[in-house]
């Protein structure tokens, strides 16, 4: 399939890109590469090809979850900018 330079303004046109003429003639090439690409792998069975989202199986790797003690809380503080009483002080973030 063909990519026209006026298909490729169009669509640029559309999403507010500006582009200069060589740019037109570059990415016109690209989009061809890539719409002949996708042409060669619709020619590709898959009939017995299982659907994947992932091309290596995915599993949570995770720990056990044990107790622990926690930081003392003047170390937690120590180096602290701002801090008020036990607590962080921190700027106020919503207006």
């Amino acid at each position: 399939m063909a990519i026209s330079k006026e298909t490729v303004q169009y669509v640029a046109n559309l999403a507010r890109i500006e582009l200069e003429a060589d740019e037109l003639d570059k990415l016109a090439r690209q989009l061809e590469d890539i719409i002949s690409f996708i042409d060669k792998l619709k020619e590709l069975d898959i009939e017995k090809v299982a659907p994947t989202s992932h091309i290596l199986p995915v599993n949570n790797v995770l720990r056990e979850d044990s107790p622990a003690k926690s930081l003392p809380l003047e170390d937690a503080l120590a180096n602290a900018p701002n801090r008020q009483g036990n607590f962080f002080n921190v700027p106020k973030v919503i207006e």
